[in-house]
């Protein structure tokens, strides 16, 4: 018997309000983690390059154990394993507010700026250390230094990586569908399951995707070409 492809149950019984309902918490997951994310590499980025053993190595352990072990696992972790240790009073808080949403959001954040300080590290290592020492003698501190002279150059320089760790950021959001969230792969997911419309269904989450990937690439190069632009007047 032939498959005859009908997206046209698509539309029935609430389901494009499904699917965005889906693609807007993954949108919203991908937003805040994406400051946490960016808000803790720079802040490790800067940490890093200050040269101290006993930060270094704290530092080192905390970018190894995220980058080491599958994002999935993080979630996990976070979602049945710090959530156990919560006090009942803060765990049942949680949970009313969405405990999926609350500990996938940290977990890809926080593996997300691992990878982010890394990036940064690199940048901020290809800038010449003469300017930092230039804005020192200057009577900058090392973190005005950092803020006005280092960290706008090491942004440019690393816009690139950060495009691509925004994008991995947008994707492994489909993850947090393991522990019951209904973002736009778990979405899709129940759709799938009341309709049995397997390609349609995954059709339709798979454009999602890719509309928004490639916006995020479009933004990206263009931020990219922007600040070049930018740099050379």
């Amino acid at each position: 018997m032939n498959y005859t492809l009908d997206f046209g149950a698509l539309l029935s019984n609430g389901y494009p309000m499904l699917i965005l309902g889906g693609l807007m918490t993954t949108l919203k997951m991908t937003a805040l983690a994406w400051l946490l994310a960016f808000g803790l590499g720079s802040v490790l980025a800067i940490l890093r390059m200050l040269d101290r053993r006993p930060l270094n190595y704290i530092i080192t352990l905390y970018v190894a154990f995220h980058r080491n072990v599958p994002m999935l696992v993080h979630i996990l972790l976070w979602y049945f394993g710090v959530a156990a240790l919560l006090p009942m009073a803060l765990n049942d808080a949680v949970n009313r507010w969405g405990g999926e949403f609350l500990f996938s959001t940290i977990a890809i954040g926080l593996v997300t700026a691992a990878y982010v300080a890394e990036d940064l590290r690199s940048a901020i290592r290809a800038i010449p250390d003469g300017q930092l020492e230039a804005s020192r003698s200057l009577g900058l501190s090392y973190m005005r230094s950092m803020r006005k002279v280092i960290l706008p150059q090491a942004f440019t320089i690393a816009i690139p990586p950060l495009t691509n760790q925004t994008l991995l950021l947008f994707k492994n959001t489909s993850l947090a569908m393991a522990i019951g969230l209904i973002e736009l792969t778990g979405a899709g997911r129940e759709i799938e399951s009341a309709t049995f419309k397997t390609f349609e269904v995954y059709t339709v989450v798979t454009a999602l995707y890719l509309a928004v990937s490639l916006l995020l690439m479009f933004g990206g190069a263009y931020i990219s070409k922007h600040r070049a632009a930018a740099a050379k007047r």
